[in-house]
C-alpha cells in the first residue's frame, strides 16, 4: 500500500511540474510575442525600417520612371519615417522599402519581413483578425471600369459575363459573393495586381473590371486614351485604407495615428489629396480627374480607424 501511495504521490508531483512547466512555456511565448510585437524597440536595435509598399497601385503606392516610390499613401509613410525617427532621435535610420503584393502583404508583415505598410490596404473586420491597422487614410466605394458607351451600365448586366478582378482584394470576394447569391453565371478571372486587370479588361478578355473606384481611376488613367473608359455601377461596399502593422503593437500604432492625425486636420492631407488626384501626376503626367467625396471631407474632419462595409 505504501509503495502504491509513493508511487501516486509522485505521478502527481510530476503531473504537477508538467503543468506548471506548461505554464512558464506559454507565459515565455506570450512574453516572446509581446516582445516581437514591439516595432519601435526592433527598429532601435536594427537601425532599419523596413516599409512595405505596392508596386502599381496608382495614385497610391507605385513606381515612377525613376523606380522611387511614389504617391498618395507613400506620402503618409514618409511622415511615419519622420515620426520614428524623432521618435528615437535617430535622424539616420536607414529606410528599405519592400515591395508587397495582395496576396503575400500580410504573411510578411506577421512574419516580421517589414515593419508597415502604407498602400491601398482595405482595413475590414476579417483582416483585424491578423493585423492591426492606422487610422484611416482613404475611403473608396467598389465600383466597375468598362469600355465607354457599351452595354454594361451597372452590376446587373454582368450575368453570363467575363469579369476580371484582381487576386487577393476584398473585390475578389464581393464579386464571388454576388455571382454566386444572385445566380449570375458570371466567369471570374482573378488577376495578379491591378495593371494586369486592366490589360485583361483592355485587350478584350473581360468586359469589366471591378476594384475600388479610386484605383479604377488609376488604371484609366495609365490607359493609351483614358476617354475610352468610364467607371460606373453602384458601390458594392464603401471601405477604408489604412496602414497596416503588426497586431497588438499599440505604442507604434499610436505614432501612427497621431502622424495621420496631424496630417489630415493641418491640412496636409488635403494637399497630399490635391497632389495626386487632380494634378498631373508620373510617370506620364496623366490626370485622375478623381474629386475629394463627402466621406473623404468627413474623415480629414474627424480621423478614426473605423472599418467600412
Amino acid at each position: 500500500m505504501k509503495f502504491r501511495k509513493l508511487g501516486l504521490c509522485l505521478a502527481l508531483a510530476s503531473a504537477a511540474s508538467g503543468i506548471a512547466h506548461a505554464d512558464d512555456t506559454k507565459v515565455q511565448a506570450v512574453a516572446d510575442a509581446q516582445q516581437q510585437n514591439s516595432t519601435l524597440e526592433k527598429i532601435a536595435k536594427t537601425g532599419v525600417i523596413v516599409v512595405g509598399h505596392r508596386e502599381s497601385s496608382v495614385p497610391f503606392s507605385y513606381y515612377d520612371n525613376q523606380q522611387k516610390v511614389v504617391g498618395y499613401s507613400q506620402d503618409y509613410s514618409n511622415a511615419i519615417v519622420a515620426a520614428i525617427k524623432t521618435k528615437l532621435n535617430k535622424p539616420d535610420l536607414q529606410v528599405k522599402m519592400l515591395p508587397v503584393t495582395s496576396q503575400n502583404r500580410i504573411p510578411l508583415l506577421q512574419n516580421g519581413t517589414y515593419d508597415f505598410e502604407c498602400g491601398s490596404t482595405t482595413n475590414n473586420l476579417e483582416r483585424q483578425k491578423q493585423a492591426s491597422f492606422s487610422n484611416s487614410i482613404f475611403v473608396v466605394g467598389t465600383r466597375l471600369l468598362v469600355k465607354k458607351g457599351g452595354a454594361i451600365k451597372d452590376f446587373a448586366d454582368l450575368k453570363g459575363k467575363t469579369v476580371v478582378v484582381t487576386s487577393g482584394t476584398t473585390s475578389e470576394i464581393l464579386l464571388n459573393k454576388l455571382n454566386d447569391e444572385q445566380k449570375m453565371n458570371m466567369r471570374i478571372i482573378s488577376a495578379k495586381d491591378h495593371g494586369d486587370s486592366f490589360r485583361t479588361l483592355e485587350s478584350g478578355r473581360a468586359v469589366a473590371f471591378m476594384m475600388d473606384d479610386a484605383l479604377l481611376a488609376g488604371e484609366r488613367a495609365k490607359a493609351k486614351k483614358p476617354s475610352d473608359w468610364e467607371i460606373l455601377g453602384t458601390p458594392q461596399s464603401h471601405e477604408a485604407y489604412g496602414c497596416m502593422l503588426r497586431k497588438g503593437d499599440n505604442e507604434f500604432k499610436k505614432l501612427m495615428d497621431d502622424t495621420i492625425v496631424q496630417a489630415q486636420t493641418s491640412g496636409e492631407a488635403a494637399k497630399w489629396f490635391d497632389k495626386w488626384f487632380k494634378q498631373p501626376i508620373p510617370p506620364k503626367n496623366m490626370t485622375m480627374n478623381f474629386d475629394l467625396s463627402d466621406d473623404m471631407k468627413a474623415l480629414f474632419k474627424t480621423p478614426n480607424d473605423k472599418a467600412m462595409n
